[in-house]
């Protein structure tokens, strides 16, 4: 399956990726929903059965105020409550460099869910990585933008990080592309070393080996 970049809009464009995975009616689990904009996308245009979890009281808020289902809860505490394949899909946005324990946290969502989405920002770009060697000090982008005292990601993956990972918990990887910052695809096919290079982030779609 060949994804296209998101179209124009307000749609972010990795929330446009992650949507064109799902398919139609699903169950889905939504982890580390921030204001819901996901989860509200895929109940509008997918019609799927949603479910969110968000950390921040902020966030149940907005997602509630979208009519959403969505309970304050911790990925790294609360999957274990989570039955096995109770969701069809899984997803875990932008959220995974945040939790203090991210092999575990995979291995929940494989085991609650059939098919698992997971997005992240991939520290081994290019860019950060010049950062890091003639400045000397932790990279700040603009997709990046917090300083190493302030900033919510505990746990700093690259893609070739990520993929070792896989193959830890067994994995099978069914999808897998490196984005632009703007969540659109990296227009061509490339060995992992190269789009440990040039992503500025990833996604993924996985199931259990």
């Amino acid at each position: 399956m060949n994804l296209q970049p998101a179209p124009s809009g307000t749609v972010r464009g990795d929330h446009r990726l992650v949507a064109d995975l799902v398919t139609p009616r699903a169950r889905v689990l939504d982890i580390g929903c921030g204001d819901g904009e996901l989860l509200d996308l895929l109940v509008r245009e997918k019609q799927v059965d949603g479910r969110g979890i968000e950390l921040s009281q902020a966030g149940v808020n907005a997602c509630v105020a979208r009519g959403l289902s969505v309970v304050q809860g911790d990925a790294d505490r609360d999957l274990s409550d989570y039955p096995d394949d109770a969701f069809d899909f899984v997803i875990l946005s932008q959220t995974l460099q945040a939790t203090y324990a991210p092999r575990q946290v995979l291995q929940e969502l494989l085991r609650i869910g059939s098919n698992v989405i997971v997005s992240f920002p991939n520290f081994g770009f290019w860019r950060n990585r010049l950062q890091l060697m003639f400045k000397g000090s932790m990279p700040v982008t603009d997709y990046l933008p917090y300083s190493w005292y302030d900033t919510p990601n505990i746990h700093f993956c690259t893609i070739r990080d990520f993929v070792s990972m896989c193959g830890e918990v067994d994995a099978r990887m069914v999808r897998s592309m490196a984005l632009n910052a703007r969540g659109e695809p990296v227009g061509f096919t490339a060995p992992w070393w190269v789009w440990n290079l040039i992503g500025e982030q990833a996604l993924f779609l996985l199931k259990r080996s």
